[in-house]
C-alpha cells in the first residue's frame, strides 16, 4: 500500500536533514518540503502557534515504522508529527516509481 506522510519540522534545516536521510535510506521516493506553515495546536494544556515546515512523504506503508525511526532520531521535537494516509490510487507509472525508489 501506498502512502503519503505528514511531518512537520521545527525549522528548514531539520527539514532538510530528515528529507534527506529519508531519500538517502530508500524509506521514501520524495519528499516535498514546504516551508512557512503556521501551525495552531494544543500543547500542555494550552492552545499554541509555531512556524514550522511541512514534510509530504510518498512511501509504501511497509516503510512506516522505519520512517518514525529516523525521524524520532533527527527531530528536535518531544512528540514529532509524522501521520500516514493511505494513497487510494494514482498514475499506474507514478506508483510504480515509488515502488522502484524505495526498495
Amino acid at each position: 500500500m501506498y502512502v503519503v506522510i505528514f511531518i512537520t519540522a521545527a525549522n528548514k534545516k531539520e527539514a532538510k536533514l530528515i528529507a534527506r536521510q529519508l531519500i538517502k535510506d530508500k524509506l521514501a521516493a520524495c519528499v516535498n518540503v514546504l516551508d512557512k506553515v503556521e501551525s495552531l495546536f494544543w500543547w500542555q494544556g494550552k492552545v499554541d502557534s509555531a512556524k514550522e515546515v511541512l514534510l509530504i512523504v510518498k512511501s509504501k506503508k511497509e516503510k512506516l515504522k522505519k520512517i518514525i525511526k529516523t525521524v524520532k532520531s533527527l527531530h528536535s521535537y518531544q512528540v514529532p508529527e509524522v501521520i500516514a494516509l493511505p494513497i487510494v490510487g494514482g498514475f499506474g507509472p507514478y506508483l510504480r516509481w515509488i515502488d522502484e525508489s524505495v526498495r
